[in-house]
Formats: C-alpha cells, sequence, structure tokens
C-alpha cells in the first residue's frame, strides 16, 4: 500500500532545475535513506514532500489520515520556553482536548437535563481517547525519551533560548518521537548526536512499525536501520533495494555498463560518420550515405552524467610554534555555572586529539576557554608560542553575500580566477560558488568554510564537528587530509569511524563531568 506517491513532480530554484519528471512511492513499513551528495536537492525534496515547497509541476498526494512528522534541522524553537514545554508539545492536541472537556464541564450548570446527558456522552467519548492515547502518562513517556536521547542532562527546566545548536536537535528529535507519527522524516537526525545516543537511535528506528525516510551521511548508521535506497542526483530521484552498501554495488554495475554501451555507441556514430562523409558525394553511393543520415538524426544518444568535482582538502601549514600548545592549571569551564571539574590537560605540539562525549558536557566550551573566547569559572590557561590558530565553529550564521563575495572578503588581494579556483577545489560547482551562502545546503556552507581556513597557513586545527553535513566524498577527503597535516589537531567529532585511524589521544569529556 502507498502512503505517498509523488508523480511527475518538477521543480526549479534561481534558474537552477532541481528536480525534473520525478516520480516517488512511499510504501507501509519501509524504511528509506534519501542519498546524494551536498547540493543535489534532498533538503528540498523533503521540504515539497511537506509541503514548506510548492513543486513548479507534478503532484504530491499523501493517503488519508497520515500523520507525518518532519525532523529539520533549521527548526528554531519558540521563545521563552523550557525544554518540558518544548517536548509537552509533542501532545498538544491532548491537552486542547483535556481543555475542551473542562470548558464543557463549566457549561453544564446553563444545560438542560437532555443538553446535559448528549454533553456528557460526548464528554465520555473524548475522555477515553485521552485514556487510549496514555494522556496521564505524559510526564512519564517525557522522562523516558528524555532520559533516552541524554535531554534530561540538561535540565527540563531549562530556557530553550539557551541551548547550543546540538542541544536544541537533539530537543527536537525528542519531541518528534514522542508526538508518534505515522511517517517521519528525518534530515540528518545524528548530526550533533553522541555514540551512545545514536546508538539508541539507531535500535529505536530499527524497531520502528512505520515508514520513514531518511537523509543522512552516516553510512553504517543508514546500514543498520534502512531498507531502500533512493539516489538523489539532481535533476533525477532513482529507487534501489537493500541498504547502503547494496545500493553502491549495483550503482557501480550500472554505471560500468553505461560507459560501456556509451563507448560502443560512440564507436558505433564514428563509423557511420566517416561512411557518411565519404559516400555523400558519389552519386552511385549518395542513396546509402543520406539512409546512414537519418538512422545517426533517429539515434537516440546515451549520455554520460557530468562527475560533480570531488573536493581536494590540504592544510597550509604555518611556522613552527613552542613545544607545549595549550597548558591548563585547575581549569573550571561554563558560562553562568560549572560544567566540570578541574581540568588538567597539556597539548603538546603535533598531536592529534579528538575529544568526544555526551552533548552538554562542554566539549565546545572546553573548546572557547582554551581559544579564550569565554572566561573560565576557575583556574586558567596558558597558550604556548608562535600559535597560527585555524578554528572551524560548530555553527556559523551565513551571510548574505555569494560565495564569491564572501571568500574575498577573507583574501581581498586574491583575482577571480583564484577564487573561483579554490571554491572549485573545495567540490562546489559554478551554480553554488555564484550562489548566496544562506541558500546553500550545510554541507555546502561546510566546504565554503574549510575552503578559507586550508587557504590560510595555521599549525593547530580546532575543528568542532566538521563532518556534520558532509557527503561521503568529502568526509573521506577531510580525513586524508587531516592525517597528512603536520600540525596539532583538536577535532570534536561524534563520528570513531571518522577519527579512530589518525588520533593519538582522545579526550573523552565524561571523565571532568561534575556528576561523574
Amino acid at each position: 500500500m502507498s502512503i505517498l506517491t509523488v508523480e511527475n513532480l518538477s521543480h526549479s530554484f534561481a534558474g537552477r532545475t532541481i528536480f525534473e519528471d520525478v516520480n516517488f512511492r512511499l510504501l507501509k513499513g519501509e524504511h528509506v535513506g534519501l542519498v546524494g551528495a551536498n547540493g543535489e536537492g534532498k533538503s528540498t525534496f523533503m521540504n515539497l514532500l511537506t509541503h514548506h515547497l510548492e513543486p513548479e509541476e507534478g503532484k504530491i498526494t499523501w493517503s488519508k489520515n497520515v500523520k507525518v512528522g518532519y525532523l529539520d534541522q533549521h527548526t528554531f524553537l519558540q521563545s521563552g520556553m523550557c525544554i518540558r514545554d518544548v517536548l509537552k508539545m509533542a501532545f498538544q492536541d491532548l491537552f486542547e482536548m483535556e481543555q475542551s472537556i473542562n470548558d464543557d464541564y463549566m457549561k453544564m450548570e446553563d444545560l438542560s437535563s437532555n443538553e446535559i446527558d448528549d454533553l456528557l456522552e460526548d464528554i465520555g467519548i473524548r475522555q477515553e481517547y485521552l485514556d487510549q492515547h496514555d494522556f496521564y502518562l505524559i510526564d512519564s513517556k517525557i522522562d523516558e525519551v528524555s532520559n533516552a536521547l541524554g535531554i534530561c542532562d540538561y535540565g527540563l527546566d531549562r530556557d530553550a533560548d539557551s541551548l547550543s545548536g546540538g542541544q536544541r536537535s537533539k530537543v527536537l528529535l525528542g519531541k518528534l518521537l514522542l508526538e508518534k507519527p505515522d511517517i517521519l522524516l528525518l534530515d540528518e537526525p545524528t548530526n550533533y548526536l553522541d555514540a551512545q545516543h545514536i546508538e539508541w537511535l539507531k535500535t529505536y528506528l530499527k524497531n520502528y512499525e512505520n515508514a520513514f525516510i531518511l537523509v543522512s551521511h552516516d553510512i553504517p548508521f543508514l546500514n543498520e536501520v534502512i531498507n531502500v535506497i533512493y539516489h538523489v542526483q539532481a535533476p533525477y530521484i532513482t529507487r534501489y533495494a537493500g541498504n547502503y552498501d547494496e545500493f553502491v554495488r549495483v550503482y557501480e554495475i550500472k554505471k560500468r555498463q553505461l560507459e560501456a554501451a556509451y563507448q560502443r555507441q560512440q564507436a558505433q556514430i564514428e563509423k557511420m560518420e566517416d561512411f557518411i562523409a565519404r559516400n555523400k558525394a558519389r552519386v552511385a553511393t549518395r542513396g546509402m550515405a543520406n539512409s546512414r543520415k537519418k538512422q545517426l538524426d533517429k539515434m537516440e544518444r546515451i549520455e554520460l552524467r557530468k562527475e560533480k568535482p570531488r573536493p581536494e582538502f590540504s592544510f597550509l601549514m604555518g611556522k613552527t610554534p613552542s613545544k607545549w600548545i595549550f597548558e591548563t592549571q585547575d581549569l573550571v569551564i561554563g558560562y553562568d555555572h560549572a560544567l566540570s571539574k578541574p581540568i588538567n590537560i597539556h597539548l603538546e605540539k603535533g598531536k592529534k586529539i579528538a575529544i568526544i562525549g555526551a552533548n552538554g558536557l562542554g566539549k565546545s566550551t572546553l573548546i572557547k576557554s582554551l581559544l579564550k573566547e569565554i572566561d573560565c569559572i576557575e583556574g586558567n590557561v596558558s597558550n604556548g608560542d608562535n600559535l597560527q590558530i585555524g578554528y572551524f565553529q560548530q555553527e556559523e550564521k551565513a551571510p548574505s553575500l555569494s560565495c564569491i563575495e564572501d571568500l574575498w572578503n577573507t583574501f581581498p588581494s586574491w583575482s577571480q580566477y583564484e577564487i573561483r579556483s579554490a571554491l572549485a577545489k573545495c567540490g562546489l560547482t559554478t551554480d553554488q560558488i555564484e550562489s548566496q551562502v544562506y541558500v546553500l545546503s550545510g554541507g555546502e556552507q561546510a566546504k565554503l568554510r574549510l575552503c578559507k581556513l586550508m587557504n590560510t597557513a595555521n599549525n593547530v586545527l580546532i575543528l568542532d564537528e566538521p563532518t556534520n553535513h558532509l557527503d561521503v566524498d568529502a568526509k573521506e577527503e577531510l580525513k586524508k587530509a587531516l592525517m597528512e597535516y603536520p600540525g596539532t589537531l583538536l577535532l570534536v567529532c561524534h563520528e570513531p569511524d571518522f577519527y579512530e585511524d589518525f588520533v593519538d589521544e582522545i579526550w573523552n569529556m565524561e571523565r571532568y563531568c561534575l556528576h561523574g
């Protein structure tokens, strides 16, 4: 049974064709992975499915009475609400029903006995609905999901406005799971989640009885939870049965077959063109030449898809720093209150360190304290000499500039050719290079930020969740570049597959946790 049907969908943006005559279906119980390179249109497709965007052509049809839940990484939480209030919004319809029951009880003193009987019967139906949907267990449900995702560690009475990007994503995911929609639409749900909570989400989705569509560049995660792949290669979307590894195997076979067919056809075309050129002028053979020309004109030409530019990352090494990069003495990190026990760490020149731990333990706060961007609660940080630090922040507001203008602001002495070449080397296409930064996908924006970083000489790189939003090719290239980088590296990352091969040490923030 088809829950969702997309027919002949076409859509463009800023003069660029995103989708053309796309057909898609979601069947009951299917666990779909929506995959593709950065900028191919995955998030756009999700926005079309949820009617945040309307297609220029085609039809999107959901089955009747289907409740759709959408996790959008760009959703903002309403100001003035605490975390518990946000999570309770998952049950908004039940709270409204309870209020309607209370309102109806207040009306009864002005009604006749017959009207009261009718109203009580209607109240009974609504009361039964509340009981069936565990209305009186809402607090325990919130506690269960909060514990599973680590949300409770923030304090459920904490102001939602004060949350970091990772914490906000986790709260939105918790709210969505509490809603228990018939269909889940998840856009990069593992971004900002630590390993423990990714594992919990993996188990949840593996056992999820209903259908979901998942956008993710986390391949081990995808392989575990999905059974159908839709490959997004603008302007088309292609269906494959099986997990991600099976998709790659079949895709490579089809690609080689198409390339072989293309080569055969090109050889045939060359042979026919040669025959036509040699025989069109001779009276005796002109008829045969014209016949071949008609065959050639009618031939359906095989076209090979132009390969997207693969990013090439490499980081410029600056001057030699002192032996010690950072040293802390009884450092206590935090903002208005302490997040850690006293921390005593020594970072030596040339070391590559992965900082791991659950959200909310202070990974980003530790980095900002080492950089002296925020004051420490207690203790102090000593910096080495001759430090040239390159810092990739977890979140950065996109400017209202084109990629070219934004990079030119960083490197004003460069020519336009140098600007375009640097952006192309990072895997950005001409369309993306000329687009406004704020309309780019998260992965495309990350490539722009990495472009700035890799073209500035540094002897210390501090990268806070750089793999979030990056596609598979970009992750592989970034990993290679960091392995080859001769300087010092501090890396916050929730993907062990990314960092385990090249880091010298792992700093787990759990050891500094106040409650550890």
